[in-house]
């Protein structure tokens, strides 16, 4: 999507986008496509905050398909640790 010159335009990760996403990558496994859901949740860590992520990683069942832990946090597709309270 491009603005009045052609630029792009901005579209922030929604939780509905980022659960689309992340099915689809959580429906092929593997290695390459665990890089992806990496970006897809360092996206939704930067919008929606830690709490979001660790939702998705529950609901998608991505600590049984990629090893993610709830309370791992995403920055820039990398993770970067767990958080602690």
């Amino acid at each position: 999507m491009t603005g009045r010159f052609g630029a792009p335009v901005f579209c922030p990760m929604t939780l509905d986008r980022a659960r689309q996403l992340l099915k689809v990558q959580a429906d092929f496994g593997g290695f390459y496509n665990a890089n992806s859901a990496k970006l897809i949740l360092s996206e939704v860590m930067k919008e929606h905050g830690q709490a979001a992520v660790d939702g998705l990683i529950r609901e998608l069942a991505l600590d049984e398909i990629f090893g993610f832990e709830p309370g791992t946090r995403f920055e820039g597709g990398l993770i970067m640790g767990k958080s602690y309270p």
